[in-house]
């Protein structure tokens, strides 16, 4: 028997790890830091279910539930969005220019460096992420806020939420636009077609782009496509290549590099 078609963003990760549990999946780099850290589908997949055990034991997130994201784009809010829809809840994306709108939220996970202006708007239910390359906790922070990394860890590493996921119930606020659970994998597989992403791709992201396109462009739709990640946040132009060779990367998502195939534009006559 085939196995069922994917119905909300979950099981665009359960898929693939049915496939290629211990094959990498997500990569990512950053420049500034120097760090390099890589996740297979089920070590992704273990730290989506403690995230999902954290927000649903915690903080009663569940079908319904509005979650504030203001993360960039990092191997840990991979993890977040994925851990947010297991729970059948709502991502409210959180660009980096913008704290307001956060009065209507269950909980808001944002990172360190904008922990402080979260406080300020009242947000009673905050998780800070240090964002350390090893999930190490926040440093030089004495607030109200509970330290994602700490309390994650201690969750269970196999998630089963309390109540059916509704494909049906809102998925993503993003920008005036809302998706429902079951449309972000609908729409990501119809971005993944028409990017041009390819099973058994390994693509290359320039994180800055992402950011701006947003979690089904640089998420879902290679999850949708079967294809692995290789995120680079502030990246060294002078790497990308020789980096790109040794990850095997076959595409790139915002950013050309030559001999290799960009998503969204048309292949050179």
């Amino acid at each position: 028997m085939a196995p069922a078609r994917p119905v909300v963003p979950a099981d665009l990760l359960a898929a693939v790890l049915r496939r290629d549990a211990a094959g990498p999946l997500v990569t990512h780099y950053d420049d500034r830091t120097g760090e390099r850290v890589e996740l297979s589908a089920a070590t992704l997949a273990n730290w989506v279910a403690k995230t999902a055990n954290l927000l649903q034991d915690e903080f009663d997130v569940g079908p319904g539930s509005r979650v504030a994201v203001a993360l960039p784009v990092h191997w840990q809010t991979a993890a977040v969005l994925l851990g947010v829809w297991s729970c059948g809840a709502a991502v409210v994306d959180t660009p980096a220019e913008d704290d307001g709108g956060l009065d209507d939220v269950d909980v808001v996970l944002a990172e360190q460096d904008r922990v402080a202006a979260v406080e300020e708007l009242g947000v009673e239910e905050l998780l800070g992420l240090s964002l350390h390359p090893l999930g190490a906790g926040m440093t030089g922070y004495a607030g109200a806020a509970r330290d994602f990394a700490l309390e994650v860890r201690v969750h269970g590493d196999h998630f089963v939420p309390y109540g059916p996921v509704d494909p049906a119930g809102p998925g993503l606020l993003l920008a005036g636009l809302e998706l429902s659970l079951g449309g972000l994998v609908d729409v990501a597989g119809e971005l993944a077609d028409r990017l041009g992403v390819r099973a058994g791709d390994r693509v290359l992201v320039d994180a800055r782009a992402a950011e701006e396109a947003g979690p089904v462009a640089w998420l879902l739709a290679p999850l949708a496509a079967g294809a692995s990640l290789v995120v680079c946040r502030h990246p060294a132009s002078d790497q990308l290549k020789r980096r790109a060779e040794a990850e095997g990367v076959t595409a790139t998502l915002g950013l050309g590099l030559d001999g290799i195939r960009e998503l969204g534009r048309p292949a050179p006559s």
